[in-house]
């Protein structure tokens, strides 16, 4: 398969050049950066000295660029993916979206949460979150890769709401990230000094991924879930722990909630299942596609409290991304993704 990035030097794009560096049967064919046009990607990133020597190109040619690629992976800011998917609609090149652009069944959810015209609003996307919609994956041109915590807070407590365990009102969402999930661009939020040896919350009642968690959860749950979902930035490079808080049903046991978690994950390759008082950690996910999750219920309260785990860059974004293209071209799904998390 041949593959290129579009938006190659942040960190998520940086991240798929390194896993499909790896990949068995991937080519890197073209990779490009609009403020970098002409540099060598390993003069910006020098772990990548010997291995990929490609120059930068810009996309103003993306016909030609996605003429010469079987898929191509956007690694862009919100606003310019629909604007290659519409260039690009009626080609032979498969495309998948690391942004936000379309991850929204309802395009004016997008619009009102990202405060920008949906330039695409006829696309039919799948939701790439690859395993809960592998079937629709499979047959897609079109691929919304799923935002970080998107992806942890939605596996996390999916199969609750799958099988009637848990009631839909007063979830809760309580999710820390690494800075990385910030991005590459200059922020005076995420410089080193404001982030090291502090720990805060932020887009506090309004953070974009809300409404893709509730899209999700609600498809599950066969009614409209609303959740408080509250994000925080962790003094780390990497990764993303979502601890999720739900009212189980009254009469609801133990081992209804393993069946339920074991029937939607116990095949899955990539999902760690920890189970009651599993306390999954960071580190133990740190530069893999893994997730890794455990639950405990608190009798006093009734509530279940599920932790889950991801890597932001890998499972979060590009490695969830090559897991989709995996599925997309009947390759084996974990191919390029079997490395296993980098301790400590």
């Amino acid at each position: 398969m041949r593959a290129s990035v579009i938006g190659a030097t942040g960190y998520a794009g940086v991240e798929l050049l390194r896993l499909l560096f790896s990949h068995p049967e991937a080519e890197i064919a073209h990779i490009t950066s609009e403020s970098s046009t002409g540099e060598a990607i390993a003069s910006m990133y020098p772990h990548l000295t010997n291995r990929i020597e490609k120059n930068l190109t810009s996309m103003k040619d993306i016909e030609g660029i996605a003429a010469d690629s079987d898929v191509v992976f956007i690694a862009l800011p919100h606003g310019h993916a629909m604007k290659i998917g519409k260039a690009l609609r009626g080609t032979s090149t498969k495309i998948i979206d690391l942004g936000g652009d379309y991850r929204f069944r309802d395009y004016k959810v997008f619009e009102e949460w990202y405060k920008v015209k949906h330039e695409d609003p006829e696309a039919k996307a799948v939701y790439g979150l690859t395993e809960l919609f592998r079937d629709q994956v499979k047959g897609a041109d079109l691929v919304a890769n799923p935002g970080c915590y998107t992806t942890c807070s939605i596996l996390a407590m999916v199969p609750l709401l799958k099988y009637g365990l848990i009631e839909t009102k007063g979830i809760v969402v309580d999710a820390k990230s690494g800075t990385s999930g910030a991005g590459r661009s200059l922020k005076a939020g995420s410089l080193y000094c404001a982030v090291n040896e502090s720990f805060k919350a932020y887009g506090v009642a309004n953070h974009r991924h809300t409404p893709e968690i509730e899209q999700i959860y609600s498809e599950f749950a066969g009614e409209d879930v609303i959740i408080q979902f509250t994000p925080h930035l962790l003094p780390v490079d990497r990764g993303i722990l979502a601890t999720c808080y739900a009212d189980l049903k009254e009469g609801v046991t133990d081992a209804q909630i393993e069946e339920a978690y074991q029937t939607m994950y116990g095949n899955e390759y990539f999902i760690r299942l920890r189970g009651k008082g599993g306390c999954p950690e960071l580190k133990n996910v740190r530069g893999s596609n893994y997730v890794d999750m455990g639950w405990q219920r608190d009798k006093r309260t009734g509530r279940i409290i599920v932790m889950n785990c991801i890597d932001n860059l890998v499972k979060g974004a590009a490695g969830q991304a090559v897991q989709n293209m995996n599925v997309m071209f009947g390759c084996k799904e974990s191919a390029g993704l079997e490395m296993l998390p980098m301790v400590p």
